[in-house]
């Protein structure tokens, strides 16, 4: 393999750009695109926390959603409450990655719930939803911080993710809907900024995967990771003709 479908060399993320208070009403907002994906992360904070953390500090919790018509063919509405099983595991992986962002108890026993809804999927809806939900939690916080409500800031590292796989024996960074169906093995991994790992999901699709074969898309997922957690950290500078 030489050449992706799109261009892009093995090493390159797709055109990233994270908007951030993209909903009005919430105490922090990203809409986050990566390629084709868009997600509309939003951050509530609660004053209040569940019961097994009361006396413990804060909690951290996601939401993962999406569209009917965010895929080529309408998918159903969950309703009643009721979500299926790729939905909880996906917005357990989001809760997980950005509560090891959190510093709980710096947090005080209030919950901030990040809502992801994806408004176009063309693969790495989770990934991105953990990247632009970091936005959206770390915008929260920080008007918790400035409202004096928080001794110290309550999100004190950056995490985001990204897909990697292997793709015709190539490792390849941040996977599309088609290479994701066509990749020997795919995996996702959630990193901290300082480039260590909190979580790590992969599967070989069709033929297993060597040692040598892992380490090297988890360097590329390191890479992609750095850049963007420097995408991250460029969306919440103050923007021309804002104040602070």
């Amino acid at each position: 393999m030489t050449a992706r479908h799109d261009g892009r060399r093995p090493d390159q993320l797709r055109p990233v750009t994270i908007r951030p208070g993209a909903a009005a009403y919430a105490e922090g907002s990203a809409l986050i695109t990566m390629g084709r994906t868009e997600v509309l992360c939003a951050a509530t904070i609660e004053e209040r926390v569940p019961p097994h953390r009361r006396g413990q500090g804060g909690w951290v919790t996601a939401e993962y959603a999406m569209l009917p018509r965010a895929t080529a063919e309408r998918t159903p509405r969950e309703r009643g409450g009721r979500i299926d099983g790729r939905t909880q595991e996906i917005q357990r992986l989001i809760g997980r990655s950005l509560r090891m962002a959190t510093d709980l108890r710096a947090l005080g026993e209030r919950t901030i719930i990040v809502d992801c809804d994806v408004l176009q999927a063309d693969g790495g809806t989770r990934t991105a939803a953990v990247t632009g939900g970091w936005v959206a939690l770390a915008l929260a916080a920080q008007r918790l911080v400035e409202a004096q409500l928080c001794r110290r800031p309550p999100v004190p590292r950056a995490v985001a993710a990204v897909s990697v796989g292997i793709l015709g024996g190539v490792p390849c960074l941040d996977l599309d809907y088609r290479e994701d169906h066509l990749a020997g093995a795919d995996l996702n991994c959630v990193m901290t900024e300082d480039g260590r790992f909190v979580e790590v999901q992969g599967t070989a699709e069709r033929e297993p995967f060597d040692e040598r074969e892992l380490m090297a898309v988890l360097e590329l997922a390191r890479s992609g990771v750095a850049e963007l957690c420097a995408t991250q950290r460029a969306a919440l500078l103050p923007r021309p003709g804002t104040v602070g």
